[in-house]
Order: C-alpha cells, then structure tokens, then sequence
C-alpha cells in the first residue's frame, strides 16, 4: 500500500508534535508538512501535495473554516479532517466541505480511525458529536419525501441498497429508484455528498 501522505495545520507547534508522534505508530502514514496558520497551510500546498490535511479551526490570520474553503476550491482531491476542541462548527465545516470532524479530545483514541475512514471515502464524525445530532430532523423545507428521507437516513449510516429495502419493506428496485430521486433532487452524485449532506441537516 502506497504511504498515505499527511498535512497537520495547527497554530499549536505542542499540538502538532503530538500528532506527529501518534501518527509515527503506522508506518503507512507520513507526515509531510507543518503550517501554523491557514496562510501558510495554503502556500505549503503549492509544494507539497498531501491526501490529507488535519485542519484546527481556531488559528491566526486565516481561519481554518476559511482555508477549508479555499482549500476546497483549488485542491479538491485532498481530503480534509478537522480537528477541534469546538463543537459549535460542525455543520459549518461541513458545509465547507470538511471530509471529516474530529475533537481533540478523542484524538489520542480515534485518530487512526478517522483517517481511515476518510481514506475509504467515508464521512467521519467523532462519536459523541454523532450522538449530539441523531435523530434531529431534516428541515422543512428539505425537498425530500418522507419516504426519500428514510432511504437518505439508511444510506448515511452505511446500508446498502439490499439492507434499506429489508429495513423499510419495500424492493431492492424501490430503493434504487429512491436514490436516483435523491440524487436528481439534492444534484449530488457521490454517497459521500450524500452523507455530508444528511450531517449538515442534522439528519444523522
């Protein structure tokens, strides 16, 4: 497997050593670049070229929300785990088009997990921020159906189409033609907008 490359952006020097040193114990991973702020994290990726950037929210001169969103726009293949001590900017770091979301807190337990599933395609929560927003509802104005957004629901927690149509009773071809409706109403094509899109709604 080819070494998984990694850029730690953190106004924290302590904070990225210590990521550092925890990503030292996968050899798959490596650790190539440091930034300090989001100006800097933007001009290191016009020498580098990671698959991953952790990003903290709360740093100097551009914030991280802000360089997530610039980072988006001009490197759209990386992927991006925030890190943060905030639960307040999850939706917003969603919305940005964060990949993952992860409390400092949980880092020493969950990071490999995280990157992990970022590495897979997967969307990645921490879990108690998971347990925060389940079962909230998708706004009103959410052009989904009723029926649409129970398939939404399955699908972001990871079922496949045979295991949303035994849930809900209904076809396997019931099911496709749910998510071909999803995507055709949403404009989302990728299971991984679907699910950042059910997390921004607080759906899942």
């Amino acid at each position: 497997m080819n070494t998984y490359r990694i850029v730690l952006a953190d106004d924290h020097v302590l904070i990225r050593q210590g990521l550092g040193e925890i990503l030292k114990g996968d050899s798959g991973l490596a650790v190539i670049g440091e930034a300090g702020d989001g100006l800097e994290l933007l001009e290191l990726l016009t020498k580098v070229t990671p698959h991953l950037v952790i990003l903290d929210i709360s740093m100097p001169n551009l914030r991280g929300i802000e360089a997530l969103q610039t980072l988006k726009l001009k490197y759209p293949q990386v992927r991006v785990l925030v890190l943060t001590m905030h639960k307040e900017y999850l939706h917003q770091a969603l919305s940005a088009g964060a990949d993952g979301y992860l409390l400092k807190e949980d880092a020493d337990r969950d990071l490999f997990s995280a990157i992990e599933n970022i590495r897979q395609g997967r969307i990645y929560l921490s879990p108690r921020l998971a347990g925060e927003v389940l079962g909230r509802r998708l706004s009103s104005d959410d052009p989904l159906s009723s029926r649409e957004k129970d398939v939404l629901q399955l699908v972001a927690k990871g079922k496949s189409n045979k295991e949303i149509a035994e849930t809900l009773f209904i076809s396997v071809r019931t099911v496709e033609s749910h998510r071909a409706n999803i995507t055709s109403k949403l404009q989302l094509k990728s299971t991984a907008d679907l699910v950042k899109y059910s997390m921004g709604k607080g759906y899942v």
